[in-house]
């Protein structure tokens, strides 16, 4: 099925300066993230709106079955648009989920203008065509702070909250990514069982899934801590697993959301890389949407500011990793997924493959 259709192929032959505005952002927005590059989105155009609607046949339901990251790829998507639009001087009016009775129906962009567009909005659509997912590692370089407020602020703008790691939750944060490499996104969560407090566990022990540990336990090295495992912040971590030791993490898939990749293993935790979370205040589709839109805002910022950046889905697909990973951030909200950021360290990066323009361009 195309990704874009014209209900008014007379309108898009004749030039309609807002059918031929939105057409062009809604394959600009073809370069968009998403969950193993599926980009499960189709684009409806007629005259000076456009509709963003999800399409179902491209959904990964093996690691995504309710969809939680098929609407998070199209929030990316819708701001991928919008960012065009504005970067090309066009006043739009946006409307999130606008019909109840039509679920499939995410959002709907109305050009009501034109104008000379801002500094900022160009940059941003510059960004567009340059921005890559950096798989490689990261420099000895630390991010620079302004920077980092500036990803802060592109997310708050789109109503989310980019949560930086701390070094100590960064550790915690590579065991919940390592542990949801086996987790099952269809499984629910598990009933936890508690471990007394002093309990000085041997080495080698494989906890239980969903095993709660308090302050004061002994970890040793070696311990196997699975999916599920809800690990106080005061827990003092293993020495020989910090990042000087080398933490490290299985390789995960490629292509748009998705984690590190490579023939072999890849360390995690790096000396200057960032590593934040993207949290909503509520766990719903409008917040699954919006999440979306600030990946998408941070990831451009992050490439106008010269960094890398790497989206990490694995540790929301799974319902137990989501809890352990809302326990690590303290409980407030919902984290919805994760992004390593820093400076790169290599040459130009490849671009992903992307649907063929004569898919995206079809008259209905």
């Amino acid at each position: 099925m195309a990704m874009i259709q014209f209900t008014d192929a007379g309108a898009a032959r004749q030039g309609h300066s807002a059918t031929r505005a939105l057409a062009q952002a809604a394959v600009a927005a073809g370069r968009a993230p998403s969950i193993c590059n599926s980009q499960p989105w189709r684009w409806r155009i007629a005259d000076d709106v456009a509709e963003l609607r999800a399409d179902w046949e491209r959904q990964v339901a093996v690691v995504d079955p309710d969809g939680r990251l098929l609407t998070i790829s199209c929030g990316t998507a819708l701001h991928h648009a919008c960012t065009a639009l504005a970067g090309d001087g066009f006043v739009i009016d946006v409307a999130r989920l606008p019909d109840a009775g039509d679920p499939d129906l995410l959002a709907r962009i109305r050009v009501d203008g034109a104008g000379t567009p801002e500094r900022a909005a160009v940059r941003l659509r510059l960004a567009m065509a340059l921005r890559h997912t950096d798989h490689g590692p990261f420099a000895d370089v630390e991010v620079p702070p302004p920077a980092v407020d500036r990803l802060r602020e592109a997310a708050e703008v789109q109503g989310v909250h980019l949560r930086l790691l701390r070094p100590d939750e960064v550790i915690k944060f590579a065991i919940a990514a390592s542990a949801a490499e086996f987790a099952d996104p269809s499984a629910p969560i598990p009933e936890s069982t508690v471990i007394p407090v002093g309990t000085v566990i041997p080495v080698g022990t494989v906890i239980p899934v969903g095993t709660v540990i308090p302050v004061g336990t002994v970890i040793p090295v070696g311990t196997v801590i699975p999916v599920g495992t809800v690990i106080p912040d005061s827990m003092a971590i293993p020495e020989g697993t910090g990042p000087d030791h080398g933490l490290r993490l299985a390789p995960l898939r490629s292509g748009g959301l998705g984690g590190l990749s490579g023939t072999g293993p890849r360390d995690l935790v790096e000396r200057h890389a960032c590593y934040a979370v993207l949290v909503a205040d509520e766990d719903r589709r409008g917040d699954w949407l919006a999440a979306g839109e600030a990946l998408s805002a941070v990831l451009l910022t992050a490439t106008d500011e010269r960094l890398g950046a790497l989206p990490i889905s694995e540790v929301i697909e799974a319902a137990a990793t989501r809890m352990l990973l809302r326990e690590l951030l303290g409980g407030g909200g919902y984290p919805m997924v994760a992004v390593r950021i820093g400076v790169p360290a290599d040459g130009p990066l490849a671009a992903a493959a992307r649907r063929a323009a004569a898919e995206v361009a079809v008259p209905a």
